[in-house]
């Protein structure tokens, strides 16, 4: 039998769970989802009498998970908070702190199998369109803006890049100015679990980040907080975290009139949705976006109504004009079902 803690156990048992994702050196994003679905799973916990953190009964998870949806969390957010606590338990279940993991037992909420957001190529131009200028004609020339041009120079940079190569936000806010290679279009990307891939650029994409890096970015990092390794930065100097591209591309979206649902990781979901509309290969698109799954990527395979009739059109030998039956006018009177 194990020797089991009070709650407040269970705070040191979260420190040294903590502590251990650091020593995997995990990512930041990770970690903060972590840490947050710890604490306030043993914060709650603390409010309901008489129950030992180390083994809550069934019901008193199943109430969480009520409580967690009460908040109007999303399935996806529930099902990724509770694999962090299965985490934290396996983990203290190691450490010998516990018996096993109570949450094992509990089934949670199945994932939305709805399909991802996905923007029209012409929203993407709409988005563009919006910020003023190009960062592109400023290249070679003396030119000095000043940090409101520099910004939006920053942003049509974000924008071009993220969809480009299907960045997630995290990968966009850590990317550094050494993982940018104009010469070859590519740029290295170190995506979930610290896998680094490579990210395709196309022209437009390294015009902007181009133009950015020669005319833009020495501006913001002259602003007072210079972070030299940061590849985007904000107009204080510093990295540009999470947080303000969230900001920023919700702005653009405000400006584009696009339902305010777009996000940063719609740009990400419309960079496969439109490669594989355009004929790339599964696995191809899996790694362009660092699935470890094919499975994951296999959301992105629907097919537009447009290219489903075109595809039948090509392939099925009884498809064509010739053997398509023109619609018979119903005779007068008659019903037209």
């Amino acid at each position: 039998m194990t020797s089991r803690g009070s709650h407040r156990d269970g705070t040191s048992a979260a420190a040294a769970f903590m502590s251990s994702l650091d020593a995997k050196d995990a990512s930041p994003h990770t970690k903060r989802a972590y840490r947050t679905a710890v604490e306030q799973y043993l914060t709650w916990l603390e409010s309901v009498p008489s129950v030992d953190w180390t083994r809550p009964p069934r019901r008193t998870l199943r109430a969480y998970l009520a409580a967690l949806d009460g908040r109007g969390l999303s399935r996806s957010t529930i099902g990724s908070r509770v694999a962090a606590l299965r985490s934290f338990y396996r983990f203290c279940r190691r450490q010998a702190w516990v018996d096993g993991d109570p949450w094992a037992a509990v089934v949670t909420p199945r994932r939305s199998s709805r399909l991802p957001r996905v923007m029209e190529v012409d929203d993407v131009e709409r988005l563009l369109d919006v910020i003023p200028g190009s960062a592109g004609h400023a290249v070679g020339r003396t030119w000095t803006p000043g940090i409101p041009e520099a910004i939006e120079i920053r942003d049509r940079a974000i924008v071009e890049c993220a969809y480009a190569a299907g960045l997630r936000i995290s990968e966009i806010a850590g990317a550094r100015v050494g993982d940018v290679d104009l010469g070859h279009g590519e740029i290295r990307v170190l995506g979930k679990g610290r896998k680094e891939r490579m990210g395709m650029l196309g022209g437009p994409a390294r015009d902007a980040l181009e133009g950015y890096l020669h005319v833009a970015r020495p501006v913001l990092a002259e602003a007072g907080e210079g972070t030299a390794e940061a590849l985007f930065l904000s107009s204080r100097g510093g990295a540009l975290g999470t947080r303000g591209v969230r900001k920023r591309i919700d702005l653009l979206v405000k400006r584009a009139g696009l339902p305010e649902k777009t996000t940063p990781h719609t740009l990400r979901h419309s960079f496969a949705s439109h490669l594989l509309e355009g004929g790339a290969d599964l696995r191809v698109v899996q790694e362009l976006l660092g699935h470890a799954s094919l499975s994951t990527t296999q959301v992105y395979t629907h097919v537009s109504p447009g290219r489903l009739r075109s595809s039948y059109r090509a392939a099925h030998p009884r498809a064509t004009d010739e053997h398509t039956p023109e619609a018979t006018p119903p005779e007068e009177g008659g019903d037209p079902s």
